[in-house]
């Protein structure tokens, strides 16, 4: 064993002060949405007045609660299809947990785990008051999801919401807009991942999936400016193109793109579930300004469209972009919202509050 694994292993130095603050932070699990553990070892090691076992129960106890509140408290079952990276899983939980003991700021220790996002504070406040159960266990799976998403998402980045058919640009922590969006059928769900938007491509070629090329039987006409080349059917940039004028540099193994579309009519649409997965945005070319930002405003975005060259624009720093999928979550005013359970995902995240599900690792 190495110097610091020896380190990491000693014991933490447990206070009755410090106790007592790790059994409230236990009993009060359930404000989160979270169940209550179990605090029994620590309660029959401390009647023994063994000092070593209160303190291997109690790290054991305050870790198990740490990682449910900052990683969530689902198992690989209900996490499924869920493919956004939680960089806080390479947060080092013992280490930041011995500190706050021996500081005594274990209020704070548990208290910055929880989500930074405004939308987990907002869907918190309505469980606390909501009295519906079935209005509650919503409100509980997406507080649950947002604990499956890094605790920072940075100060600027784009979030797509599937269930509520929008996507918001986010600078320096200010929502910047709010877009609405068309996103895959039920048969051809929109996947839940991430990825870095690294440029905006103008007046695209659109590469048929073979998907929708077995879909079709091969019939692409030439006249609605398909192509055939290198064993792939492509159609050419035109006001006809499936991309329509925009589609976003975001490379990821899903294949899945933000992107216009000719069928602007959709937008209309209550429930826009259309796509084969990718994601159509209103409004694409503001949106692609606003993406762009600096000296490529609207007037120069439409000024390249025009031209009707295929034209690759690069971010001079690549964008964080989140597919997500919540349930539940507040609109631009801040109002609650509750959206259409569109892919069923509700009844696999199951009850975060049930205990059943934790599993971390």
């Amino acid at each position: 064993m190495t110097p610091g694994a020896a380190r990491a292993q000693d014991p933490v130095d447990w206070t009755p002060a410090t106790l007592a603050r790790l059994k409230d932070w236990v009993a009060r699990a359930p404000e989160d949405a979270l169940p209550v553990l179990d605090t029994g070892p620590l309660q029959k090691a401390q009647a023994r007045g063994d000092a070593h076992a209160v303190s291997q129960a109690a790290t054991a106890l305050a870790l198990d609660l740490a990682r449910m509140q900052l990683l969530g408290a689902a198992g690989a079952g209900q996490r499924a299809g869920w493919h956004i990276v939680d960089t806080d899983r390479a947060v080092d939980l013992r280490e930041r947990l011995a500190r706050a003991v021996s500081l005594d700021v274990l209020d704070s220790f548990f208290s910055g785990l929880q989500p930074h996002s405004g939308q987990y504070e907002a869907l918190r406040r309505a469980y606390a008051s909501e009295a519906d159960p079935e209005r509650r266990l919503t409100l509980a799976r997406n507080m649950e999801r947002w604990r499956w998403m890094p605790q920072s998402l940075g100060s600027d980045y784009v979030l797509v919401n599937a269930a509520a058919f929008e996507a918001e640009l986010w600078r320096q922590d200010r929502r910047e807009g709010t877009w609405p969006v068309i996103v895959g059928k039920r048969s051809t769900p929109t996947p839940v991942f991430s990825a870095r938007i690294t440029g905006v491509i103008l007046n695209p070629w659109w590469v048929v999936p073979a998907s929708i090329v077995r879909e079709k039987h091969g019939v692409f006409p030439a006249r609605l400016g398909y192509v055939r080349s290198g064993g792939q059917v492509r159609q050419k940039p035109g006001p006809g193109n499936a991309l329509g004028e925009m589609k976003l540099d975001m490379p990821n193994s899903f294949s899945v793109y933000i992107h216009d579309t000719p069928s602007k009519d959709l937008f209309a649409k209550d429930v826009r579930a259309f796509s084969h997965g990718c994601i159509r945005i209103g409004d694409a070319l503001g949106f692609a300004a606003k993406v762009l930002g600096g000296e490529h405003d609207r007037e120069k975005v439409d000024t390249i469209v025009a031209k009707q060259e295929t034209t690759r624009l690069t971010l001079e720093k690549a964008l964080p972009v989140y597919i997500t999928y919540f349930t539940a979550g507040t609109d631009a005013e801040g109002r609650l919202r509750f959206y259409p359970d569109l892919y069923k995902r509700d009844r696999r995240t199951g009850d975060p509050t049930s205990g059943g599900n934790a599993c971390n690792g």
